[in-house]
């Protein structure tokens, strides 16, 4: 039986890894291909037949809605599977995509098990997904991942972490839609900045000690769960007067105690960006010039 072929297009080599090893830990025998932006994608699909697209939105060259909207125009690949990677959840963009042809959405931050139900249903649907669990462990043949089929419902992957009584499609909404709240002044450490930072267990307010083109220090309060080193993340920053939401895509590279004890209540957090998107990059660098983060902040090693 002929290997199933997905291809994962990201400029950011860390989502690009985090996908890829997902879907080898959950399916040995799929086979993978890679491109770190539309132009590139557009290439290796020109070549050869893939089964399934994972692509990000916000790539330089050529941005994932475009990749999407050429793909649509080709005879080949006008019933492809493409599932669009990304932290944008904006009714705005949701509608865009779904113009444009899009099969579903995978929101960013996503855990192993988001990601590889999204794949077995794009696959099912194409009537690949037999030839790709063929390949599977058996302990993933029953494991489901068919319910919430609604693509609104889809749309950022928070399906998984809403609660029972809430509907899914109102719960993937707010959990995009919903502002950063603020921690109480009075307990919260000082900071230059407040933020948002989403992971795949939930979100949590941070206060943004510093910031560089290639990292943040945030402050978060400690919950029941502790932020995982090399887990995946989205800092969503609120720019201008608008109050528009800049979502950096990143990981955590370290966690500390705020305060120099056991039961610190406050965590420090090291939040390395992936992303090369010029317009992020220039958004943190205007943040960095009006004096939002710290002058002297010098990346840790």
């Amino acid at each position: 039986m002929s290997k199933v072929s997905v291809l994962v297009v990201d400029d950011a080599t860390f989502i690009r890894d985090l996908v890829k090893k997902g879907l080898r830990d959950h399916f040995p025998g799929i086979q993978i291909e890679e491109a770190i932006n539309g132009r590139k994608a557009q290439q290796l699909l020109g070549r050869q037949t893939i089964d399934l697209i994972l692509c990000d939105w916000e790539m330089p060259e050529l941005s994932g809605l475009e990749l999407l909207s050429w793909c649509r125009e080709q005879d080949a690949l006008k019933t492809t599977p493409f599932i669009m990677v990304t932290s944008r959840g904006d009714k705005e963009n949701v509608v865009q995509a779904i113009q444009a042809g899009v099969s579903d959405f995978i929101g960013k931050p996503f855990s192993n098990e988001q990601l590889v139900t999204k794949v077995k249903k794009a696959l099912h649907r194409a009537g690949k997904l037999q030839a790709l669990m063929s390949s599977a462990p058996p302990k993933m043949l029953n494991s489901g991942g068919f319910a919430n089929d609604s693509l609104s419902a889809l749309t950022g992957g928070k399906a998984e972490v809403a609660k029972p009584s809430t509907p899914a499609a109102a719960t993937a909404a707010a959990a995009f839609a919903t502002k950063p709240a603020a921690p109480k002044a009075a307990a919260a450490p000082s900071g230059r900045g407040q933020g948002q930072l989403r992971l795949p267990s939930g979100s949590m307010s941070c206060v943004i000690k510093a910031i560089s083109l290639k990292e943040a220090l945030l402050v978060v309060k400690r919950g029941e769960q502790l932020p995982q080193v090399l887990e995946s993340a989205v800092l969503d920053l609120e720019q201008g007067e608008a109050a528009e939401t800049a979502r950096l895509n990143g990981y955590l590279h370290a966690v500390a105690a705020f305060e120099p004890k056991p039961d610190s209540e406050w965590l420090q957090l090291t939040f390395r960006f992936v992303d090369r998107d010029p317009q992020k990059l220039d958004y943190i660098s205007r943040l960095i010039a009006r004096g939002t983060a710290q002058k002297h902040f010098s990346p840790g090693a």
